[in-house]
């Protein structure tokens, strides 16, 4: 069986915190700082097949964002995972999601490249909706959906 991680950003009301607190023990909590995710990142232990970070967007309310690349300085890193069957793991508990090849430009993009850097492309961002459009049901259906997506 994969060893699988899930990442979320710090703060009470962070619908990642709540997110990846609900789904996982195997979890961890990001600072929201740019130095403090690199700090956090490099204080992980190396031994996850999978991470999966998320991170919230208050552009979303009712859908995800698979998110494929990180950008650094010009250079990119893309998710090795497979990512249409993450999508269509979510749609099978209907969750609408869609797959980004164009990189974000903030916190979460950092957090996201340390850990591709770090797990050698088999990690993936996904954005979800802050807490003010979080649905409820997500919190088990998004723990069902990986875990079939990872089989």
């Amino acid at each position: 069986m994969k060893k699988k991680l899930f990442v979320g950003f710090k703060g009470k009301n962070n619908s990642s915190s709540m997110l990846v607190s609900s789904i996982s023990s195997e979890h961890f909590l990001l600072t929201n700082s740019f130095e403090g995710v690199r700090k956090d990142i490099d204080e992980l232990f190396e031994d996850y097949d999978e991470v999966y970070l998320f991170g919230a967007d208050k552009n979303l309310s009712d859908s995800f964002r698979i998110e494929r690349l990180a950008e650094k300085g010009g250079k990119r890193l893309k998710s090795k995972l497979d990512l249409e069957k993450v999508k269509e793991q979510f749609a099978s508990f209907r969750i609408k999601a869609e797959i980004l090849n164009t990189p974000t430009k903030y916190l979460c993009n950092d957090a996201y490249w340390y850990l591709l850097e770090k797990y050698k492309g088999n990690a993936v961002l996904i954005h979800i909706p802050t807490v003010k459009n979080f649905k409820e049901e997500w919190m088990s259906d998004v723990k069902k959906a990986i875990k079939s997506a990872s089989k």
